[in-house]
């Protein structure tokens, strides 16, 4: 008996062991199954809904609880169970608001990343320190024309005829005074003589720190410096097209008259004075307030045309600078003052000068060959060669060439980029050219 309580408890704890086995064991095996369909679901969570299951199902599920549901209708479980009671189509109500509702307003800027303000660059250059400074960079720009009024520009003039003594102003009417023309025609002095504009022209391309030339033009006759000047007989797009380093330089004569008076070019130094004041206008519509210094050291190249004479003459001969005037192109323009022009292609050898003519001045200009010639000075009378300074040419143009059109086509079609681009071909005569030549523009 004493042997038999050991036994007993041994069996005891051997049944409780199995029991407690078999338990485990159950409860692994009931943990597994209700993870597995779990576990299938989650898989199926992974997926994408097909739309065509989703009906399937949905079609399936209403005929199983119509089945199991007794008490329902079928049309109750239809119309509560469906697809479409599921996944309803969008009304025109969502879509569209109401008359007490709109729309918010949006731009495509809303969409796009949201960028920083840019805020503006520094300016390069300082204008007051006592730092380093860095150079001026000129912004980039287009071709400028502009008109300027000038107080040396020709007129108002309340001067002396020179030819006469007599005052330039020598008819009144009232208040109102006027010239007396050697026509005998009156022009007054507020309709014709009050003009004090230059046209200006900077090409696109002109470069102040290069060697480069001022163009001075002295129109004709009967013309305004819009209409004729730029318009007619295109001198500023000559100038561009000829690639050269040049700007042009253009004052108001008489206004649509027939008049060829000077103004105050007819004074002593007054062709000095109407550079100097230029310097300052044409550094401004350049862009670079320091360039005033290289335009006024720049030499010159006078152009005068018909009646432009008079004061081309004038300005070589009391003008006060004649010696920076590299140098003188007449487009049909040798009505006079021989003289002048004679004594300054003696005195500046290292200029050239430039007579193109039609049979309206061939007798004076034949008469200037003359005078040269005489004083030893050799004279060219056609354009083919290069111009060198030195240089004294006469061309005779053909009877088609009307003198209205001179501008535009003498010994070749726009003479004065011709002109220009010769110089620019010779170094000697400190020309730089400093872009191509576009295509020749037809005459107007």
């Amino acid at each position: 008996m004493v042997g038999a309580v050991p036994r007993a408890e041994a069996d005891t704890r051997a049944d409780r062991t199995i029991s407690s086995g078999a338990r485990g064991r159950a409860r692994r095996i009931g943990i597994v199954c209700a993870f597995v369909p779990l576990s299938l679901a989650l898989v199926q969570c992974g997926k994408a809904p097909n739309p065509a299951a989703l009906a399937a199902n949905s079609q399936a599920n209403t005929q199983v609880v119509a089945k199991t549901s007794s008490n329902a209708s079928p049309q109750q479980v239809a119309s509560g169970d469906t697809f479409n009671d599921r996944f309803p189509a969008p009304q025109f109500k969502e879509r569209f608001p109401s008359a007490s509702e709109s729309f918010l307003q949006r731009q495509m800027s809303d969409f796009s990343p949201k960028r920083a303000v840019q805020q503006p660059e520094p300016a390069p250059y300082k204008v007051a320190s006592l730092e380093p400074q860095i150079p001026y960079k000129r912004p980039a720009r287009e071709d400028l024309t502009t008109l300027i009024s000038m107080k040396s520009s020709a007129f108002p003039y309340y001067g002396n005829n020179p030819a006469s003594e007599a005052p330039f102003l020598n008819i009144s009417k009232g208040e109102r005074r006027g010239h007396r023309s050697y026509s005998g025609r009156v022009y007054w002095q507020d309709e014709t003589y009050s003009d004090s504009r230059v046209m200006m022209h900077v090409p696109e391309h002109f470069d102040a720190r290069k060697p480069g030339v001022i163009v001075v033009f002295f129109h004709g006759n009967g013309a305004t410096l819009e209409r004729d000047v730029r318009d007619r007989q295109l001198v500023p797009q000559q100038i561009t097209d000829s690639g050269a380093n040049a700007v042009l330089l253009a004052p108001q004569m008489a206004v649509n008259a027939a008049d060829s008076s000077a103004g105050k070019f007819w004074q002593p130094g007054g062709f000095k004075r109407f550079l100097a004041e230029s310097t300052e206008h044409l550094a401004r519509l350049y862009g670079d307030p320091n360039s005033a210094r290289a335009f006024a050291n720049m030499p010159i190249v006078i152009v005068g045309y018909s009646g432009g004479f008079l004061p081309t003459a004038w300005s070589l001969e009391v003008g006060g600078i004649s010696d920076r005037v590299r140098g003188v192109v007449l487009l049909d323009a040798v009505y006079g003052e021989l003289d002048k022009f004679a004594s300054w292609i003696e005195n500046h050898r290292s200029s050239f000068f430039v007579s193109s003519y039609t049979r309206y001045t061939a007798r004076r200009d034949r008469e200037l060959m003359s005078m040269l010639r005489q004083k030893g000075i050799g004279v060219s009378e056609d354009m083919d060669g290069p111009l060198r300074p030195g240089s004294v040419v006469f061309v005779e143009t053909a009877n088609g060439i009307t003198h209205r059109d001179y501008v535009t086509r003498a010994w070749t079609q726009n003479p004065l980029k011709d002109v220009l681009v010769k110089m620019a071909a010779t170094p000697s005569l400190a020309l730089t050219r400093v872009a191509a030549s576009s295509s020749a523009s037809s005459s107007r």
